[in-house]
């Protein structure tokens, strides 16, 4: 955000019981947290912005842009999909097995504590999220092939996306063609070597690259 904001105006939407925002009873959805982010952008009276989401921001935001084309310029989308078969087997077969005790003493727990308003939320939120997390989802391959506007698909070699799928996708976006023979698409695909789900997130620099060459 430091960087980003060197040259644009940086805001960094916290979605419900995330960080600063406070938990709510109200069930996640990536409709209801979608809409979220234009209400914010309404708050601060902005008609269009680009936006940017990593995993499961990175779904939601792939639901802005879907029910929200006339608020969006560009979508950048970090490790993320927008349905459950986006991912290995095994990573949906994780999201059935975690348990809220797994977080216990790790540093996204500290992290929580250090700006939640509420932390004896912690466990709910948990609770709340790993259950969304569980929850099939598809947000529709004729949804995703309607998004007008360039789209910035990052990922991690082995951040658990099924790379099968998400060539799939990138072709929904008009990728993946000989740019030889044809017109290069306005999106456009970045694959980062040797990156796991977390790791993807500390090559500050790489994805700062990719960013500002794509939002200029």
């Amino acid at each position: 955000m430091p960087e980003l904001s060197k040259t644009r105006k940086g805001i960094a939407s916290e979605l419900q019981g995330h960080g600063h925002t406070q938990f709510s009873d109200r069930k996640l959805s990536h409709a209801t947290l979608a809409s979220d982010v234009e209400g914010v952008m309404d708050h601060l009276k902005i008609d269009s912005a680009d936006v940017a989401g990593y995993s499961y921001g990175g779904a939601i935001a792939y639901q802005f842009a879907i029910q929200s084309p006339k608020r969006l310029r560009k979508l950048v989308i970090i490790s993320a999909t927008y349905k459950s078969n986006g991912w290995l087997p095994e990573v949906n077969s994780g999201f059935k097995m975690m348990k809220p005790e797994l977080f216990t003493n790790t540093p996204m727990k500290a992290a929580y504590d250090a700006v939640a308003p509420d932390k004896t939320k912690w466990t709910k939120f948990l609770e709340q999220m790993i259950a969304s997390a569980g929850t099939p989802y598809d947000l529709g391959d004729s949804n995703i092939s309607k998004i007008s506007a360039p789209v910035l698909i990052i990922s991690g070699d082995n951040d658990g996306l099924d790379k099968i799928e998400l060539i799939k996708t990138y072709q929904l976006l008009g990728g993946a063609i000989c740019g030889d023979f044809r017109p290069m698409p306005k999106s456009q695909l970045a694959i980062v070597p040797s990156q796991g789900h977390v790791s993807l997130m500390m090559q500050t620099s790489t994805i700062l690259t990719y960013l500002n060459n794509f939002l200029k």
